[in-house]
């Protein structure tokens, strides 16, 4: 955890409002496999991260709300009476988001002021929106002793996603945010929203995450469509969902369906199957056929479900020339943001000097790129 980031949000808080306040701690995530695969009630395996939103609380005398991002160096004020989202897309819709929900779960939120900021790359696919989310329910819960369950808490941060951002987002970065577990990743049942703990032991490799720093404007629209594709698949079949589906009822459909729609369902399928065997491979000890994993994955998340840009497919292109790399794909919604790539401890300066070299070459701009370890979930910091 960040005890700089802590003090300043702290500081701010103290400075502005002239009073202590409650600080929760929410991470950001990452997901070692299994994109795009929640919303269809399939496997995730992501695990939170040391990185993450700070957030400062406290109750408000005042008959209005006040939220300050330090960040965006924006603050705005919130009037619990008449709650609407903001038509631009701007990060006060997760805040409204999250408050409209409680408060439509009959929750009883009083007004209250609050203070945050982060150290989540913008943009990098780590998921600080759903830190946000979390840490602001969090510590809603917290703060008027609402007595709602952590699992509440991610579906009140899920739907305030849905219904006031507008991404129709599965549940897996809030869950990781809310239940991650230091050194482990989180095997996830997105149908039954049952999770288990896997120790993550890479040995003589570390993961490495590399930033394009490019967010194509496709993201949300794409992401979205990409939504839409499966649903129509389950309409036709009659099913709950793409988890309900075999091969064989997807190969059923092949005359029926656009030739990119059928890859697209057929890439969730396959999906959900290397997350099972990544954790297998994970519980092993092996490594290098959680490498492979991830190199299938980045094939099927580029050519099959078209969600990669030309950005990450040079990245993971140049990942898999290094001996040094045994796995790599992009991660995240699609369209920019981070490749993760395992990558032996004892060459990672060299990895990073030789793709940062080559990107800068190819693209004429910088990459980033970001050691990270595995945290625990959103919590009270003491």
């Amino acid at each position: 955890m960040n005890n700089a980031l802590i003090q300043k949000v702290k500081k701010q808080f103290i400075e502005q409002f002239i009073t202590e306040p409650l600080l929760i701690f929410s991470p950001g995530r990452l997901n070692l496999i299994g994109e795009h695969t929640d919303y269809n009630n399939g496997f995730v395996f992501p695990a939170a991260i040391d990185k993450g939103i700070v957030l400062a609380i406290a109750k408000s005398d005042n008959n209005y709300s006040t939220v300050r991002s330090i960040d965006m160096d924006e603050e705005f004020i919130l009037n619990l009476k008449n709650i609407d989202r903001v038509e631009k897309n701007t990060w006060k819709n997760y805040i409204i988001g999250v408050i409209a929900e409680l408060l439509k779960k009959g929750c009883q939120v009083d007004n209250f002021n609050c203070v945050f900021a982060g150290d989540i790359p913008f943009g990098s696919g780590l998921s600080s929106s759903a830190a946000l989310e979390n840490s602001l329910a969090f510590g809603c819960n917290e703060l008027f002793d609402l007595g709602l369950s952590k699992t509440d808490l991610i579906q009140i941060s899920q739907k305030a996603e849905h219904n006031y951002v507008g991404v129709n987002c599965g549940i897996m970065d809030q869950y990781a945010s809310m239940f991650g577990k230091k050194d482990h990743a989180l095997f996830l049942d997105c149908k039954l929203l049952k999770s288990e703990l896997v120790p993550v032991h890479l040995h003589d490799y570390e993961i490495v995450l590399v930033n394009s720093n490019v967010k194509h404007a496709l993201a949300e629209s794409g992401y979205n469509d990409r939504y839409a594709v499966c649903q129509k698949i389950i309409e036709h079949l009659k099913k709950p969902s793409l988890r309900e589906v075999s091969l064989e009822e997807l190969n059923s459909l092949k005359t029926k369906l656009e030739a990119s729609d059928y890859k697209k369902g057929l890439y969730v399928l396959q999906e959900n199957d290397r997350v099972v065997a990544c954790k297998n491979a994970l519980m092993d000890n092996d490594i290098e056929g959680v490498g492979r994993l991830l190199f299938q994955s980045h094939i099927g998340q580029s050519e099959m479900y078209k969600i990669s840009c030309k950005e990450l497919d040079f990245l993971v292109d140049e990942a898999k020339k290094s001996v040094s790399v045994i796995g790599a794909r992009m991660m995240g919604g699609g369209f920019g943001g981070c490749t993760i790539n395992l990558v032996l401890k004892t060459d990672i300066e060299d990895f990073k000097l030789k793709i940062s070299k080559s990107y800068k070459r190819k693209f004429n701009k910088d990459c980033s790129i970001y050691n990270v370890m595995l945290g625990d979930g959103t919590s009270v910091i003491k």
